[in-house]
């Protein structure tokens, strides 16, 4: 049976890929090394954010975005510095993917009925001047229905071409090389492994009962990056970040290994900005885990005061939710893998969401009335459950019994009652006066000044000691891996660039293997939202441009 594209990995960029290529018309092998149940990746366990740029969404609440500004943001969280090298086609990547988010994205979304939630969120704020990291306006658009929820057309468009005879699907097979011919790549070769009958994202078997050779005209690797893969990680762990973190949890199944990058390179392949990555600070250990290790991440508001593993608060920018990369940086200088969050129960039941969508039923199964109920007095169900089964959290009605259970619970007695209550207070005593110049304060302050926020995001400020707010929390917070920022170098049609900058014939990538577009769109920092979205035109982009050089 002939095939002329073989797509290796069913995570969203390689359906995209292979509903684009199907569409025109060419039969695509479609092969994964995990089971069917597992087919859409990391994508349907996101949260569904995606970076979208002068949306009416937007504009509905008083929004002022453009295209500029968005690029102005992107710039300045990218930071690309190798232009005569690595980053000379990421940035290429990176401004055509806020073209994109500017323009057709939306309308190309809606017509395969994808639907916003209607408050946009606002993600990495940043908190430095204008030409620096983060987003200037909330624009990360939640999907209604979130991970699945996009996950869901494309998959839905590659089943139909299953029907039609257009796509085979390939589930438990495994690419262990990619053929070689006349300086280009003709094929794959690989391992059938045994069928598996665990859940999506359980660690599958790596039994091997068979092998297999296909040949095509093109291949097209969408296999992810490393994030389930500690090793690897702390191989490539930049120095500007610290040393490499001792522990993790996962926030990626196991099978998010990186082989193919190891493979793709053997074929001459260039992998660029290893030392780019993103991992999230703010990681709880799940209490009812799916994978190994598995972590989930705290989407934080902006109130909560954060403390290292000693007790002393981190100074500006590094609040909740405004420098994830900024924050790690901090973190690692401490000597120590983990953090805190001290809050109140009016904090947590406003700010506090999990990522993933498994956390958020409401969202992902599509319920008015369960999204309306999160207006009701109470932490949101998903966070109720791990405040009370989860080992990371401390609830104490006094400050002193707080930190006593905080001590015992590391084990390293590195806090100090009298340290921490000194900051509480001082920080307290600034809630006082409508000014402040406690930096975290304006910035709350300032944050309700947007409507989205204030209705659902961002508590009144108050007084953390003041009994009325409720209990005392305390949350340890853990590093939770997550995404590649670098990859496989690939050209604006997603060909895979060899160490000469030459494409190397028949061989495409898209996805985080390819650094969600050209070995780097990110640079070393992201506005989020960008990852689902650098799958989705990273693989449309790749898909559409393998089907035209095939007619």
């Amino acid at each position: 049976m002939g095939y002329d594209v073989i797509v290796v990995g069913a995570g969203l960029a390689g359906l995209v890929a292979t509903a684009e290529i199907a569409d025109a018309g060419r039969k695509v092998l479609l092969l994964d090394q995990e089971s069917e149940a597992s087919l859409g990746g990391q994508a349907w366990w996101s949260f569904g954010g995606l970076f979208l740029v002068d949306l009416p969404e937007q504009r509905r609440l008083g929004i002022k975005d453009s295209k500029e500004l968005a690029w102005q943001d992107w710039l300045g969280s990218a930071g690309f510095d190798r232009m005569e090298d690595e980053d000379s086609w990421g940035r290429k990547w990176a401004e055509a993917y806020v073209d994109f988010a500017a323009g057709e994205k939306r309308s190309w979304l809606y017509e395969m009925g994808v639907r916003f939630f209607p408050v946009v969120g606002w993600a990495e704020r940043g908190g430095y001047l204008a030409e620096g990291h983060g987003n200037s306006v909330p624009r990360f658009h939640i999907v209604w229905g979130t991970g699945p929820g996009i996950v869901a057309p494309f998959e839905r468009r590659v089943r139909e071409h299953m029907n039609n005879g257009l796509v085979v699907y390939q589930p438990r097979h495994r690419v262990d090389k990619l053929i070689q011919q006349n300086g280009g790549i003709v094929g794959v070769e690989g391992s059938v492994l045994e069928h598996s009958s665990v859940l999506r994202g359980e660690d599958s078997s790596r039994n091997v009962i068979g092998d297999f050779t296909y040949q095509a005209q093109a291949v097209l690797v969408s296999s992810g990056g490393i994030g389930g893969n500690l090793e690897a990680i702390q191989k490539n762990w930049p120095s500007r970040l610290g040393t490499p973190p001792k522990k993790m949890i996962s926030g990626v199944p196991a099978h998010v290994d990186g082989r193919m990058l190891t493979i793709t390179e053997s074929a001459g392949g260039r992998i660029v900005n290893r030392d780019r990555m993103w991992h999230y600070t703010e990681g709880i250990k799940n209490y009812n885990p799916i994978w190994s290790n598995h972590g989930i991440r705290i989407l934080p508001g902006p109130s909560s005061l954060w403390l290292d593993a000693h007790g002393r608060r981190f100074p500006a920018p590094n609040f909740p939710g405004f420098d994830t990369l900024g924050t790690l940086e901090a973190i690692q200088k401490t000597g120590y893998d983990y953090s805190w969050f001290i809050l109140t129960q009016k904090i947590i039941e406003k700010e506090f969401a999990l990522s993933g969508s498994e956390q958020n039923p409401d969202l992902t199964g599509k319920s008015i009335v369960q999204v309306l109920s999160r207006a009701l007095p109470g932490a949101p169900r998903p966070v109720k459950a791990f405040m009370e089964q989860g080992e990371d959290f401390v609830v104490a009605t006094q400050l002193p019994e707080l930190v006593s259970r905080m001590n015992k619970l590391t084990g390293d007695n590195l806090l100090d009652l009298a340290d921490i209550e000194r900051q509480i207070k001082a920080r307290d005593r600034e809630i006082d006066n409508k000014f402040t110049k406690d930096l975290q304060i304006t910035a709350l302050r300032g944050a309700r000044q947007y409507i989205g926020d204030k209705l659902i995001r961002v508590a009144p400020p108050h007084k953390l000691l003041d009994p009325k707010n409720g209990p005392l929390i305390a949350v340890r917070l853990n590093l939770v891996s997550r995404k590649t920022l670098g990859g496989l170098q690939t050209d604006l049609s997603g060909r895979v660039l060899n160490t000469s900058g030459d494409a190397i014939p028949g061989l495409y990538a898209a996805g985080e293997v390819s650094g969600f577009g050209g070995g780097g769109v990110h640079g070393y920092r992201a506005l989020e939202g960008t990852f689902l979205g650098g799958c989705l035109f990273s693989g449309r982009e790749a898909g559409r441009a393998v089907a035209k050089e095939l007619s």
